[in-house]
């Protein structure tokens, strides 16, 4: 593939999809929950593991074009097995995930519109919700590109409004939570069951390598990615700091903690009461946003990947405009069980929130834990290959980068499965013990797919012999 591409991508839409695919408006009151401690960790986690994440991605991501993005990278370092587990966690995690982000919606919906919504309405919606985002990704991705920029701007209007009438507040009402430089400090006490939310936060800076076809030029990725990465951090921080301003660290939910922070932050007049309705439905259009950038990319990793008998056939079928509508459709089928199976055995919003989204993002991290190593041995074995953009520094330098960034992606897996790591005697079966078994699950059946992809290959081996 070319480095200059007829695509309609520029710098300016790579960034916005990127800010949309990364910068997730859901799990901002989940890390407001680690309280004013959580700005020490936002910015030790930018210089120890976003900037060399950020450079390792726009490295691999020019020197190895494709529509398959970390699979691609996973498999021209290792072999076809880790390839397919690759691309089965990174494309199936988003089903698994879609179910946490509507369940969020829903819940916010019905702070905002409907407060006596049952459970099951709200379950209702969040269906709804999910075919809706696969009819979004089906009919081209023009349009999805469409709504993914339109959900990057909103998400920056939601938290910039969050982190700047948080600061108005301060000043009229005086600080709901202490911000001396002392409780700025990371600490683990309060932080270690929500630290894996601040990972999660900051990962998916490669989505993008899966829209290269849609690009201007490749070589555009490393500007798009650290423009991504500037604006991402500084928002984050920001509109961290606007709810801890607004509201006390115990009063934070994680599902209608962003309704609450408005309320707070706009009055109970007229004029607020709009305000909290027009700032709600922008946090509400960001989710939709989120999910189709999500599914856009990974249903796109999981066809190529498919079409090589390295996935299930129907995963691979794409329609006339080019859209992964096989991988696409069974991301919804996916969700709407998982929808419906939680709902089931959910006690309440926030316990149905947190659960699928742990469990979630335990399968969407497993990839990574392959990447940092993958572009470690393609330095070594392909270190001839033109590089567009190249990590400054030594093979020293690169291990070093890579180990913390592998490091980093373990401790959130296990924190998200046990959040009482540091204190096993106290685990939450109840919590942990379903999450578990979901991310085993996972994994298994990611190995029976492995077992017919092999079984495939063996076949059209034979056949050409």
């Amino acid at each position: 593939m070319s480095n200059t591409q007829q695509g309609k991508m520029g710098i300016t839409s790579i960034a916005l999809f990127t800010l949309c695919a990364v910068l997730v408006v859901d799990t901002l009151t989940a890390s407001a929950s680690i309280g004013v401690s959580v700005i020490g960790w936002w910015v030790l986690m930018l210089f120890l593991f976003v900037i060399p994440y950020g450079l390792i991605t726009s490295e691999l991501s020019t020197a190895y074009p494709g529509e398959g993005g970390i699979y691609d990278w996973v498999k021209s370092a290792f072999n076809f097995k880790w390839a397919v587990r690759t691309t089965w966690f990174y494309w199936i995690n988003v089903g698994l995930w879609m179910p946490a982000v509507y369940i969020m919606f829903a819940g916010m919906f019905a702070e905002l519109f409907m407060p006596e919504l049952s459970l099951f309405g709200q379950i209702a919606i969040c269906i709804c919700l999910t075919w809706l985002t696969v009819w979004i990704c089906n009919v081209s991705a023009d349009i999805g590109v469409w709504v993914t920029n339109a959900g990057a701007i909103l998400k920056i209007i939601v938290i910039g409004t969050l982190g700047g009438g948080g600061f108005i507040y301060a000043a009229r009402h005086g600080v709901a939570n202490e911000f001396t430089f002392n409780a700025m400090l990371p600490r683990l006490d309060s932080a270690v069951a929500f630290l894996p939310a601040i990972v999660f936060n900051l990962m998916g800076f490669e989505l993008v390598a899966t829209m290269t076809k849609e690009m201007k030029d490749v070589r555009d990725m490393p500007k798009a990615v650290f423009l991504s990465i500037g604006i991402t951090a500084f928002l984050y921080i920001f509109g961290t700091v606007g709810i801890l301003m607004a509201l006390p660290v115990e009063s934070i939910g994680l599902v209608a903690g962003l309704i609450d922070t408005f309320k707070t932050l706009f009055g109970e007049g007229p004029l607020g009461t709009a305000m909290v309705y027009l700032f709600g439905v922008f946090a509400l259009l960001t989710l939709i946003g989120n999910m189709v950038s999500w599914t856009m990319g990974a249903s796109r990793a999981a066809a190529e990947a498919a079409q090589e008998g390295e996935l299930p056939a129907p995963v691979a079928k794409v329609s006339e405009r080019g859209s992964p509508v096989g991988a696409n459709n069974i991301t919804g089928i996916v969700s709407t069980v998982v929808i419906i199976s939680y709902g089931l055995f959910a006690q309440g919003n926030d316990d149905l929130f947190w659960s699928i989204f742990a469990f979630s993002s335990c399968i969407f991290l497993l990839p990574y834990l392959f990447m940092f190593p993958a572009y470690l041995k393609l330095r070594v074995i392909d270190g001839e290959r033109e590089r567009p953009f190249k990590v400054p520094g030594g093979m020293g330098a690169q291990w070093v980068m890579s180990i913390v960034c592998f490091l980093v992606i373990l401790q959130a897996v296990i924190l998200f499965i046990f959040p009482e790591a540091l204190d096993l005697t106290v685990a939450d079966w109840s919590y942990t013990g379903p999450v578990l078994i979901g991310v085993i699950a996972t994994i298994l059946i990611g190995e029976w797919i492995l077992h017919g992809a092999l079984k495939r290959k063996q076949q059209l081996h034979e056949a050409s012999v």
